[in-house]
């Protein structure tokens, strides 16, 4: 789902409200209708719309109730700066994750105690975890900030106007995209103009080209 159908989703307050619902726990249809003070039905085609976006999930008990929950694969992010809009969903939650696979990243992930002390040692992840994501919050708030510093400069330095065109550009080079179609695709934007901020850049020695391929200067 592209990020103005998720958008447009997520602008109906009574999806937000169940959302936060079903936070703290499985709901099925009835317990949702009267929270909320809507109808079943509404309710049904929120949840419907909700899982068909992959929000939710549902399951059936031993009774036939249908329960709602959030999925447990999703992590939605709403990004907005002068140089990006969307959203992203491309953090699904695995607590079996190996984060060792992450080079640049040294995160303590270790968990010591007794199998007589479980319940303590979960209480001192969580309070680890807590504080981890914290940190983590504030460390994506300064990347952010310094992304839109360096791309303002770099949009400065290669002037003639299109600065934050040929900067999209450069972005998406860094992100791994090579051709002219993928770059197109992913700051949306004509693959004629790509091409052109492509070629204005080669002239100032930012990027190469290798056949049909592009990439960064070394």
């Amino acid at each position: 789902m592209d990020s103005a159908a998720l958008l447009d989703l997520l602008g109906n307050e009574n999806r937000r409200r169940i959302l936060r619902l079903l936070a703290h726990k499985p709901c099925y249809v009835t317990e949702i209708s009267e929270y909320l003070d809507v109808s079943p039905k509404a309710v049904i085609d929120h949840l419907r719309k909700l899982e068909d976006a992959g929000l939710i999930e549902s399951r059936t008990d031993d009774q036939r109730r249908k329960y709602f929950y959030i999925s447990r694969n999703v992590r939605l992010e709403v990004s907005v700066s002068p140089y990006q809009y969307g959203t992203k969903s491309a953090y699904p939650a695995n607590p079996n994750f190996d984060m060792t696979s992450c080079r640049y990243l040294s995160i303590d992930v270790t968990t010591d105690g007794q199998e007589e002390d479980k319940l303590r040692e979960l209480v001192a992840e969580l309070e680890r975890l807590e504080q981890l994501g914290n940190e983590l919050s504030l460390a994506q708030r300064w990347v952010q900030g310094r992304l839109t510093d360096v791309r303002e400069r770099l949009g400065d330095e290669v002037g003639d106007g299109d600065g934050r065109l040929h900067t999209d550009v450069m972005s998406a080079l860094a992100n791994g995209d090579t051709g002219i179609e993928e770059i197109s695709a992913r700051i949306e934007v004509p693959p004629r103009i790509v091409r052109e901020a492509l070629e204005r850049l080669a002239e100032q020695g930012v990027v190469v080209r290798d056949g049909e391929e592009w990439r960064l200067a070394d």
